[in-house]
């Protein structure tokens, strides 16, 4: 998926749901000097996204550790 981003960085939040982050980035994107800020913003939030989901999966594995 971090290729997807560095490639078509729009496509890469279209596919995770984030429409109007998409249609910004393919704003961005049209331009040749809006492209590098465009998919270095699309692979910081793909990576955000990723730190999220595994932090929820560890406060959701405490708590069942500590009910248990």
């Amino acid at each position: 998926m971090i290729f997807l981003a560095v490639i078509i960085p729009f496509l890469s939040f279209l596919l995770r749901g984030k429409i109007v982050s998409a249609i910004v980035c393919l704003i961005l994107q049209i331009t040749l000097i809006g492209w590098l800020p465009a998919a270095i913003w699309a692979v910081i939030s793909l990576q955000n996204a990723t730190a999220e989901r595994r932090h929820q999966e560890t406060l959701k594995a405490l708590r069942a550790n500590s009910a248990a």
